[in-house]
């Protein structure tokens, strides 16, 4: 399919939006796994000085009459492109990393039209359907150390700032549309604020409006020229704004510099429906005959194995299952999810009710239109679940988190139950490791909120894995899980993996369990 996504490494020109400091992004393993393009050998570099700056002759066809969407944008391009050491220097990159547009173009593919129908309708420049390229590589699972996510790369606050919902079920961050009609308001707010100036408006959205602004009061200050290129701003804003330029530069003359950029079709791709109802993901996917994760790949922003229960509950679909989807739909009366029916036993509560079924308490209470969290014994509760396991929706949020976490990394990898009064920067201290690895190998940023018995992956440096012992326990009268793994200072989590135990499995006394423990942190006997 057309649409299909590229698993890659970390990308040197990642960008992303900030409003505090400056922030880089690691995005390779957010990237899903539907296919993955081949590494090539980078040219040997080059420095590319173009001797003029005018662009190639565009075709006698209008813009939108072009048979490739890269070329439609490059028609349309019309910051001025200056001379100057930043855009050479990125200009090269792009130049001799020709592997780099590549991979953007596959991730692009699906939703890169839709964006320029919407830069056009707003009558913007089309460099800012470029920015998604130097935001994000057009990973639209994308999210930074400074806590953005997404294709456009909101940080929480402006997110909601601008509309975009973010709760369990949904992250609006992560929904193309509605976080392209976000950035998109986001920067026609900066463009009429620093009156008109598109390069100070572009860095203000990377940097914030706060900062830009205050550097522009300097110059002024100080008698200092005001345009972007003499603004004294953090480096990360300083490259952001000549990344584009560049991509743009390169884009519009491709031919002349010899870079080969594969093509987009100049088409819709996709189709917003709205089935109006909480739909679970594998239903909606077998109604369209997509897989799982394709259409996860379509509809990022959805966290969980379904849409949002209090919406949105819109979907994107390929043009050519709409009707499918419809009729399929209308075929099974409208049917969302799949509902179990549960009779309430002693010392059940909902929210442990919820935990079981991998859903929320809120969701409960509204399927059974509960007014409080009470419930009564033999009280039997309509559950909406899941039609396929949990690990099926390879896209959710806890799959994308687990396929990280298990990914190889150099060192001895264990596992960290936090506790009261963890934080990111004690248990690296406590494990001799950086607290931003820590939270990049957890898919978290430093910022992130830890919660008591959250899992952590920790890698613990090479030269520490001679303190990693391994013994094999014999389990005593009244041992359980839990206890043994307090009394060796390790997870049950880890416990179950190493003895590949299922889910509350039942221990016995004599049985043996082998354990890897840090000799120099367990007190067990």
């Amino acid at each position: 399919m057309k649409y299909r996504l590229v698993l890659l490494s970390t990308l040197l020109l990642s960008g992303c939006q900030s409003t505090g400091d400056a922030q880089d992004t690691d995005i390779a393993h957010k990237a899903p796994p539907i296919a993955v393009l081949k590494a090539s050998t980078a040219p040997e570099e080059t420095s590319v000085t173009p001797e003029e700056t005018t662009p190639e002759q565009p075709s006698v066809l209008s813009q939108q009459k072009q048979e490739d969407v890269w070329q439609r944008i490059s028609m349309q391009l019309s910051l001025p492109v200056p001379d100057n050491a930043s855009v050479r220097r990125y200009r090269n990159w792009y130049l001799n990393y020709p592997n780099h547009l590549a991979t953007v173009t596959e991730r692009a593919t699906p939703f890169l039209y839709l964006i320029v129908e919407k830069v056009e309708a707003r009558n913007m420049p089309l460099e800012l359907a470029l920015l998604p390229v130097v935001e994000s590589s057009f990973d639209q699972f994308a999210y930074s150390h400074g806590r953005a996510a997404g294709l456009w790369q909101f940080v929480p606050a402006t997110g909601r700032r601008f509309g975009l919902e973010q709760n369990w079920w949904y992250d609006g961050r992560r929904d193309v549309v509605q976080s392209t009609d976000a950035a998109l308001d986001y920067l026609e707010y900066l463009h009429d604020m620093f009156e008109g100036n598109w390069l100070h408006a572009i860095a203000a959205y990377n940097s914030g409006e706060g900062r830009v602004s205050r550097a522009i009061r300097r110059n002024e200050q100080r008698g200092k020229p005001t345009d972007f290129w003499h603004l004294d701003l953090p480096k990360e804003t300083s490259s952001y704004v000549p990344k584009l330029i560049a991509l743009g530069d390169v884009l519009r003359n491709k031919n002349r510099y010899g870079l080969d950029v594969p093509t987009i079709p100049n088409q819709p791709v996709l189709k917003m429906i709205e089935p109006g109802m909480q739909m679970d993901l594998a239903l909606a996917a077998n109604y369209a005959g997509l897989s799982v994760s394709e259409l996860q790949s379509l509809n990022p922003a959805y966290n969980h194995w379904a849409t949002s229960p209090s919406g949105p509950t819109h979907l994107l679909l390929p043009n050519d299952k709409v009707a499918r989807f419809n009729t399929e739909l209308a075929k099974n009366k409208n049917q969302g999810l799949r509902v179990e029916r549960y009779a309430v036993k002693s010392g059940d509560s909902l929210s442990e009710i919820a935990a079981q079924y991998n859903t929320t308490v809120k969701v409960l209470k509204r399927a059974n239109q509960l007014p409080s969290s009470r419930i009564r014994v033999g009280q039997r509760l309509m559950i909406p679940v899941s039609l396929k396991d949990e690990s099926q929706y390879t896209l959710s949020a806890p799959q994308r988190l687990a396929a990280l976490q298990a990914a190889e990394r150099d060192g001895y990898k264990r596992t960290h139950t936090v506790r009261q009064g963890d934080s990111f920067w004690t248990i690296a201290r406590r494990y001799d490791v950086d607290y931003r690895q820590l939270a990049k190998w957890n898919g978290m940023s430093p910022r992130d909120t830890l919660s008591i018995g959250q899992e952590l992956v920790v890698w613990d440096k090479e030269e520490n894995a001679q303190r990693i012992r391994t013994i094999t326990y014999r389990i005593r009268q009244g041992d359980s899980l839990s206890t043994i793994a307090h009394r060796y200072k390790v997870s049950v989590s880890d416990l179950m993996k190493w003895n590949q135990l299922r889910q509350n499995a039942y221990i016995q006394p004599g049985q043996q369990l082998t354990l890897h423990i840090d000799v120099s942190r367990s007190s067990g006997s």
